[in-house]
C-alpha cells in the first residue's frame, strides 16, 4: 500500500504538469484560431472595368458602380450591397442593376441617382449625400464630395453630386474617389489603408494631380483605376514612378481595369 501510494505521489507532479501544458496548448489553439478569424476578414479585389468592381469582406459582397450587363458578373456572388457614385453611364446603369439579381441587396446612392431609379428600388435605397454616414452589414459607410476643380471642367462633376465613399470594414478603411480631382476633403484624408484613385483627362485629373494627392494623404495601398480618357488612356506607371519615389511606403498596385481593350 505504501509502494502504491509512493507511486502516486510521484506520478502525480507529471499528470498535472502534462494537464498544466495541454490547457495552456488549447488557449494557444484558440488564440490562434481567433487570429485566423481576423485574417479571413481580408478584402477581395476584383476588377470588372474602367470604375466597376467587386469587393468582399466578412462575407459580404459590394458591387461599386455595376456596369456592363449581368454578364459582367459571371462568377461572381450576387451583391449584398450596391455602391453608386454618380449618374454617368460609366457608373449607373439602370438596365444592369435590373438585370442583376439585387432582391437581397442595399443599395447606396446620391439624391440625383436615386432620381432616376424606378419606385420599385425605393425600399432599398438609402440616399447618400456628401458628408453622410450609415453603417450596413457591419461595414460603415461614409459619402464623400467628388467634383471638378478645373474651370474648363467644372460642368462634368459638380460639387454635391455625386459621392466617392470611404468604407470602414473593422479596422480597414477603403477610399473610392469617384470622377473627382484633387480636391481638399480627397487630401485631408486619413488612416486609409486602400486608395481607389481615378486619372484621365478631360474628366477628371491628371496622373501628376492624382499623384500628388496620394502622396499627400499617404494611403497605405493605391489602386491606380477609373484611367481611360478621350482619346488617351493615363500613363499608370508614370503615376507609380511618382508615389514611388515621393514615399516608398505607399504600394502602388496595378490591376488589369480594362481586361477587352487592346492597350
Amino acid at each position: 500500500m505504501r509502494i502504491s501510494f509512493l507511486l502516486i505521489s510521484s506520478i502525480l507532479p507529471f499528470v498535472l504538469a502534462c494537464k498544466e501544458k495541454t490547457e495552456k496548448n488549447d488557449t494557444a489553439t484558440t488564440n490562434n484560431m481567433e487570429k485566423v478569424s481576423d485574417t479571413v476578414k481580408s478584402i477581395t479585389i476584383v476588377p470588372i472595368s474602367h470604375a466597376t468592381m467587386v469587393l468582399e469582406w466578412n462575407g459580404t459582397t459590394i458591387y461599386v458602380d455595376p456596369v456592363g450587363g449581368a454578364e459582367a458578373f459571371t462568377g461572381q456572388k450576387g451583391p449584398d450591397l450596391i455602391l453608386i457614385t454618380d449618374i454617368h453611364g460609366d457608373h449607373f446603369d439602370l438596365a444592369t442593376l435590373q438585370a442583376l439579381n439585387t432582391a437581397k441587396a442595399k443599395l447606396m446612392m446620391p439624391q440625383a441617382v436615386a432620381d432616376k431609379m424606378p419606385d420599385s428600388f425605393t425600399p432599398q435605397i438609402d440616399v447618400m449625400d456628401n458628408g453622410d454616414e450609415k453603417e450596413r452589414y457591419e461595414i460603415v459607410v461614409t459619402a464623400m464630395p467628388m467634383y471638378n476643380l478645373r474651370e474648363e471642367a467644372l460642368a462634368f462633376h459638380t460639387k454635391g453630386r455625386g459621392n466617392g465613399y470611404v468604407l470602414t470594414m473593422g479596422d480597414k478603411r477603403l477610399y473610392i474617389s469617384g470622377d473627382t480631382e484633387d480636391i481638399p476633403e480627397m487630401r485631408a484624408l486619413q488612416d486609409i489603408d486602400k486608395a481607389f484613385v481615378c486619372m484621365n483627362l478631360p474628366y477628371t485629373m491628371t496622373v501628376s494631380k492624382a499623384a500628388d494627392a496620394v502622396l499627400q494623404f499617404a494611403p497605405k495601398e493605391v489602386y491606380p483605376y477609373h484611367y481611360r480618357g478621350k482619346p488617351d488612356v493615363s500613363d499608370v506607371s508614370e503615376f507609380k514612378q511618382i508615389v514611388s519615389e515621393g514615399n516608398t511606403d505607399i504600394k502602388v498596385v496595378q490591376l488589369d481595369w480594362y481586361p477587352n481593350d487592346p492597350f
